[in-house]
């Protein structure tokens, strides 16, 4: 079977308040088989923001091992990446998944991968997925360019790549804090 492809998730941070989006597009190949995809969610009783790029599966597996290291570790979010990213470079099982977490809160914007990677962007933003590229390159333009709010620019930067990125598409989904 060929491989998922179709993710676009951009997170930006503007005047103390912190925006993430999802577009909804999942395809395999060239197939467009879902168009209405959540990839942004609120955990820790909605303190904070994740999306996620790569296996649907994966993904879930990871925002439930994110969720019970946010619970662990008082909703830190910054030692609950460290603890999600040492236990997904180090466990068997886990070392396995495919996919990218980003995930905010007030304070912080982070980016978990499973090499072991935390990156916190000097500039706020995040992009992550087959979109990522364009969403960051218009999400960059539109920040230093614009009186958008932390919204707006996600709105605006993940319409922009959904008129290029072929696996985006403009069923967009934006959570804030």
């Amino acid at each position: 079977m060929e491989s998922f492809q179709g993710t676009t998730v951009l997170s930006i941070r503007k005047n103390g308040r912190v925006a993430m989006g999802g577009d909804g597009q999942v395809t395999i190949g060239n197939t467009v088989v879902k168009e209405h995809a959540v990839k942004v969610r609120r955990l820790a009783e909605g303190r904070v923001i994740a999306g996620f790029a790569g296996s649907v599966s994966d993904a879930f597996t990871l925002f439930e091992r994110f969720e019970s290291k946010l619970k662990q570790f008082n909703n830190n979010l910054l030692r609950a990446a460290v603890e999600l990213g040492k236990e997904w470079r180090t466990d068997k099982y886990l070392r396995q998944l495919e996919a990218l977490l980003a995930v905010c809160d007030v304070e912080r914007s982070l980016l978990i991968a499973g090499s072991g990677e935390i990156i916190e962007p000097d500039d706020g933003i995040i992009a992550i997925g087959s979109g990522g590229p364009f969403a960051l390159a218009a999400a960059r333009a539109l920040s230093a360019h614009s009186d958008l709010d932390a919204e707006g620019l996600v709105r605006e930067s993940l319409l922009i790549a959904a008129g290029i990125c072929i696996f985006t598409n403009a069923n967009i989904v934006v959570e804030t804090l």
